[in-house]
């Protein structure tokens, strides 16, 4: 797995978590889904993503985006 690949899956988790603590607690966790959406935006213009230097960090092998 890439960074890349790392970053699309935290993502898409970090999506679904916060939908389903939105159904569990209160509609305001939908803010977390908000911020995910505009961080991925940002990143598709900028190539500039928060979790894949933390990826980076960790260790994953990097990719065509963001290597």
């Amino acid at each position: 797995m890439t960074v890349d690949r790392a970053v699309m899956a935290f993502a898409g988790f970090m999506v679904l978590f916060s939908l389903a603590l939105s159904q569990l607690f209160s509609p305001y966790w939908l803010l977390l889904t908000a911020f995910v959406g505009i961080n991925l935006m940002q990143a598709a213009f900028t190539r500039f993503c928060p979790a894949a230097i933390v990826f980076k960090r960790l260790g994953v092998p990097p990719g065509p985006v963001f290597g």
